[in-house]
């Protein structure tokens, strides 16, 4: 039974949050990965459409998640589901961090407006 600790997890940046990655296929994972998610107050991500469901959980702080145009303000226990080909995204308002729990199947993929095509490691 693969048990992932805290000191294994591994941290990747970009655009600003952190990603903090436990369940992958490097660390045993067959299907699914996790993350916790840290969202920097007055961060805001760059729009991005995904090709997995992501199912997106607010441990603490409050976000404002645009999904397919509509905005909602989520706050702790919230629950997020983004279903492929869903454009989304993430801000933090606020002037404390927001932390996430999110999990997806491998092979997530993420195109910004630019054309540009994201294969976040903390979800391959």
């Amino acid at each position: 039974m693969p048990v992932i600790r805290p000191s294994e997890a591994v941290t990747h940046e970009i655009h600003g949050a952190r990603f903090v990655s436990y369940a992958t296929p490097g660390t045993g994972a067959k299907e699914l990965c996790a993350w916790r998610g840290e969202i920097p107050a007055g961060t805001k991500a760059p729009a991005h459409t995904v090709n997995r469901e992501e199912i997106f959980h607010l441990l603490d702080g409050e976000l404002l998640i645009t999904l397919d145009g509509r905005t909602d303000r989520i706050t702790p226990g919230d629950t997020v589901i983004i279903n492929p080909g869903a454009t989304v995204t993430v801000e933090n308002p606020t002037d404390r961090t927001a932390v996430s729990w999110v999990t997806t199947t491998i092979g997530l993929e993420a195109h910004l407006a630019d054309g540009t095509r994201i294969t976040p490691p903390w979800a391959n």
